[in-house]
């Protein structure tokens, strides 16, 4: 599952995306329209404008925007950056390898390579799918629609 900070750091960035262009967005407006806690959208943010994909302006006509346009900021990147890997696995991660505990051999692990197809599938959608991109409504479940 994706933490909650990763959830929160994506709505913000896309209420971002969305007035992009229109100047700095303050932290209070983004926070109210996508009841984020103001103080946690604080820490979020910073840690984006370290990572690159934010600026910001101290002062009262002061607030956040993307650094750069939505269409290069993708879900995949943001990933990444809240949660430190895309793989399911800690021996399914790329930038964070780790070999499991009590494990066979990875050769003989049908969940290592399983899990490995799931992580690049995973990323192959998160890193084509940007902030620009409109995401259709059409991908209920079985479950959801009974």
């Amino acid at each position: 599952m994706l933490s909650q900070r990763t959830r929160y750091t994506i709505r913000a960035l896309l209420h971002l995306a969305d007035r992009y262009g229109e100047g700095p967005v303050q932290l209070t407006e983004i926070a109210e329209a996508q009841n984020l806690p103001p103080k946690f959208l604080t820490v979020i943010l910073s840690q984006m404008r370290r990572a690159g994909l934010v600026e910001t302006m101290r002062g009262r006509e002061g607030g956040y925007w993307l650094a750069r346009p939505p269409a290069e900021i993708t879900y995949g990147e943001i990933v990444r950056l809240t949660r430190g890997s895309l793989g399911l696995l800690p021996c399914a991660s790329r930038l964070a390898y780790e070999k499991c505990k009590n494990c066979i051999s990875e050769e003989k692990c049908r969940l290592h390579r399983a899990m490995l197809m799931v992580r690049d599938e995973t990323a192959r959608i998160l890193d084509g799918l940007s902030l620009a991109d409109p995401v259709q409504g059409d991908y209920l479940t079985e479950r959801e629609i009974a």
